[in-house]
């Protein structure tokens, strides 16, 4: 799984830096990049995202009757806002019962707009046999669809240094999380555990190479990464966890940690 990660040269490195920060706002739809490329105006790209979302909207109508088109946009919103959370149907919008919440969010999905992340114990393969259907999170189909729903303030964001401060760190779990849904076959979870003195969480749980992979999108070292100690104390049969950070790549085996830059969530692809 690490065989491809590396420390890279500082020049490079910054340089990599600066290429994901100004993909996390113009995203990867296809016009949105051209624009990008022949302008370097990601304010120019908000536009197309507007017009996609709007286009988007348009078709939502095609649902009736299955779905309420109004809800179906308020729950397309509500999502991308929630990204990196836990959601409820009831707090997606107002005024709906949660049959008709569901349906919507579940026409959604089918359509590829969003993707639900459900929990799983991490206790054994396949992770969708642990897994809660009732507990889950969600991500956008696109990481620039997703920032522009959320109507981020670009000019206050993007002077952000840190990448796991922007937006509160959503954009970068989005980062992560839709790239791991690219991986071919793969289905994307996240582990949990609700006690009564504390809860504790770890964004993504995937399969790679037949092992479980509980990955972080997290700053700070090993010591502020609670949750993913509970859960290797909890599954001592798992090997290695990914922390997604904003800093250089670097490993701690003995905790089997590895700690590796945004940037790299694009190389999982290439995982098998």
């Amino acid at each position: 799984l690490t065989g491809s990660f590396q420390k890279l040269p500082d020049a490079i490195h910054d340089a990599m830096r600066r290429n994901l920060k100004d993909y996390l706002f113009v995203g990867g739809m296809p016009e949105a990049v051209k624009v990008f490329s022949e302008k370097n105006s990601i304010r120019e790209c908000l536009e197309i995202h507007r017009n996609i979302i709007h286009s988007f909207k348009d078709d939502f109508a095609k649902y009736a009757p299955r779905a309420d088109k109004s809800c179906m946009e308020q729950v397309f919103e509500s999502t991308a806002q929630s990204v990196g959370q836990t959601i409820k149907y009831s707090r997606l919008a107002q005024n709906y019962s949660n049959i008709t919440l569901r349906k919507a969010f579940h026409l959604l999905t089918r359509a590829q707009v969003i993707s639900p992340v459900y929990s799983a114990s991490a206790q054994g393969l396949p992770l969708g046999a642990g897994a809660n259907t009732k507990s889950f999170k969600a991500l956008l189909v696109d990481i620039g669809l997703m920032q522009s729903l959320c109507d981020i303030h670009i000019e206050k964001e993007y002077r952000k240094d840190d990448f796991l401060d922007i937006y509160r760190g959503a954009l970068a779990e989005q980062f992560v999380g839709q790239h791991l849904l690219s991986l071919k076959d793969r289905n994307l979870y996240f582990w949990t555990r609700d006690a009564k003195s504390s809860t504790a969480e770890v964004d993504y749980l995937t399969q790679m190479n037949g092992e479980i992979v509980p990955i972080e999108v997290k700053s700070g070292s090993s010591g502020k990464l609670k949750s993913l100690h509970l859960l290797l104390q909890s599954a001592p049969h798992i090997n290695r966890c990914l922390v997604f950070q904003d800093s250089v790549y670097s490993e701690i085996p003995e905790q089997k940690l590895t700690f590796v830059p945004l940037y790299y969530a694009s190389s999982l692809t290439l995982e098998r």
